[in-house]
């Protein structure tokens, strides 16, 4: 005989979830935005000063644009949520039958049968609440967990970002040329290797592979920097 427990969706995800989500997103964006802005603008070997302000002025763009995309994503996802909510209400209340029909399919495609799945189905409708939960995510998969508040998902991937891209930006600070840029690179590579692992960490997936994916993507970034500004600057088209 199969176990029968109260049916409910257990994954600790939502809103610490949800956070450290919009965190990460925005903290590998900002790193990736202002390295590839430090490293085309280097590639032209111009002063750290003019590096520093490009990538500055291009971190607080790019935070106010990742930021707005943000709530604008999660007021959507928001809004969806609470139209299936109000839908999944009302059908249980006006059309119980059906919904407990839908509940007996859910259990019975899990391989529940005969007296298990009778009582499963008579446990999960004795409990509205437990009911819709169960429609939104066994049926819709749907988890309101995740999807978070959309002003403060805002704010922390705007947060995040210029988090970020401080990190390319601060050995310029402190030193110029080629030498800055190497260890902003390198700073910058080591940072999105982290960043990646805590994805992959977050997703379940391979920990060593999501660092090193993003980690390239990093590399990547810098070299199509350095490049354009360095051809840019041979050209003649920069000459600052």
């Amino acid at each position: 005989m199969k176990e029968i427990s109260e049916p409910r969706h257990a994954e600790p995800h939502l809103t610490e979830s949800s956070t450290i989500r919009d965190f990460v997103f925005g903290f590998g964006d900002g790193i990736n935005t202002s390295l590839g802005i430090a490293a085309g603008v280097g590639g032209a070997n111009v002063g750290s000063d003019i590096i520093i302000l490009a990538a500055l002025v291009g971190m607080f763009t790019g935070a106010k644009a990742m930021a707005v995309q943000n709530y604008l994503a999660v007021k959507s996802h928001k809004q969806l949520l609470e139209s299936e909510i109000s839908r999944e209400k009302w059908e249980i209340e006006n059309k119980p039958e059906l919904e407990r029909q839908e509940i007996e399919d859910v259990y019975k495609a899990k391989g529940f049968t005969g007296k298990d799945l009778e009582m499963i189905v008579n446990k999960v409708t004795s409990d509205k609440k437990v009911w819709l939960d169960t429609m939104l995510t066994e049926e819709l998969k749907l988890n309101p967990d995740v999807v978070g508040k959309p002003l403060k998902s805002a704010l922390i991937m705007f947060v995040s970002f210029l988090a970020g891209g401080m990190l390319p930006i601060i050995p310029f600070f402190f030193g110029s040329g080629y030498s800055a840029l190497a260890i902003a690179i390198g700073i910058s590579v080591t940072a999105s290797f982290i960043v990646g692992a805590v994805k992959s960490r977050i997703a379940e997936t391979g920990i060593v592979k999501g660092g090193l994916e993003m980690a390239g993507l990093g590399t990547g970034v810098a070299l199509i920097g350095f490049g354009i500004g360095n051809e840019l600057a041979n050209l003649g088209i920069i000459n600052i």
